[in-house]
């Protein structure tokens, strides 16, 4: 009778966990027109989506250079973190969308050759709202992201506010002027050549496609009425490299008076810091999504 009670209580215990658990697909595959190719991405369904057929808002999650759509499942642990989170009643059940962005910076390239910024806005968004029960407004639409995923997080919510209600950047690769025209050689043509223009030089670098796609730029270019259609949470290690062009934006966004968050935490450039900077980003869009 013992060991009938312990099976049981372990089988309804399992039950109970399985109801909380969201589910999570690496595998999805869209094929972009624009940019001439398949484009993977991952799908984390929150556990409500396995009862009813409700709709749901998207936070969309970008992941860093050299990285792909794995790597917010795997290295991030997005699903433990949002079944608890949701669970805990501390975020609401939404879709996450984590999109591979090869090491596009998730813009357009300056010779046509790569454009993601357009995939993204006119193929992608509009293939998950079709494909996927989302609640398909900007109101229930968010973006985030780390590292190069930062950038593209502001990059795609600076240029199209009336797409995102809310952008959550961590660890953004905010580069100033001054840094991309005294980079090395190397670096400008690994990071940035095929963006911008291999084998530039100094200022020859900072041209036109440069400012249209710069953050720093964007901030204090676009009117504060068109910044003020995005909630932002920006997030950086006190020990990351890029900490200060994200001080620099936030700075600058202070000055312009556009409401923002900005933290400033123990921690580097590494998947330990996002991973604790995950739970806040989902209660940040979460209390955008709500009315």
């Amino acid at each position: 009778m013992k060991k009938t009670t312990l099976f049981l209580a372990s089988l309804f215990a399992f039950v109970a966990l399985y109801a909380q658990s969201g589910t999570l697909r690496e595998n999805y595959v869209i094929e972009s027109k624009i940019l001439g190719k398949p484009v993977k991405f991952a799908v984390y369904m929150p556990a409500a989506a396995k009862e009813d057929w409700r709709k749901y808002p998207v936070l969309y999650l970008l992941h860093g250079y050299t990285d792909d759509e794995t790597g917010w499942p795997q290295f991030g642990e997005v699903q433990h973190i949002a079944d608890k989170q949701i669970t805990d009643g501390k975020a609401t059940p939404m879709i996450i969308v984590m999109p591979d962005g090869g090491v596009s910076f998730y813009l357009n390239s300056y010779d046509g050759k790569t454009r993601y910024e357009d995939f993204f806005v006119q193929e992608l968004i509009p293939h998950i709202d079709a494909n996927f029960p989302t609640r398909p407004k900007k109101e229930f639409r968010a973006i985030a992201g780390l590292s190069m995923g930062g950038f593209g997080s502001l990059l795609l919510s600076m240029k199209h506010p009336d797409l995102f209600t809310a952008a959550a950047p961590l660890s953004a690769a905010v580069i100033s002027d001054k840094e991309i025209s005294t980079m090395p050689d190397a670096n400008w043509n690994m990071l940035w050549g095929s963006l911008f223009g291999k084998d530039l030089k100094g200022n020859d670098r900072l041209n036109k496609h440069w400012y249209e796609n710069s953050i720093l730029k964007i901030a204090e270019t676009k009117s504060v009425d068109e910044l003020k259609k995005v909630s932002y949470y920006i997030d950086c290690g006190d020990d990351d490299f890029l900490i200060k062009g994200n001080m620099d934006l936030h700075a600058l966004l202070t000055d312009r008076k556009v409401p923002h968050e900005f933290r400033v935490r123990d921690g580097g450039h590494t998947w330990s810091y996002w991973r604790t900077a995950l739970p806040e980003v989902l209660r940040f869009v979460s209390d955008k999504f709500h009315r």
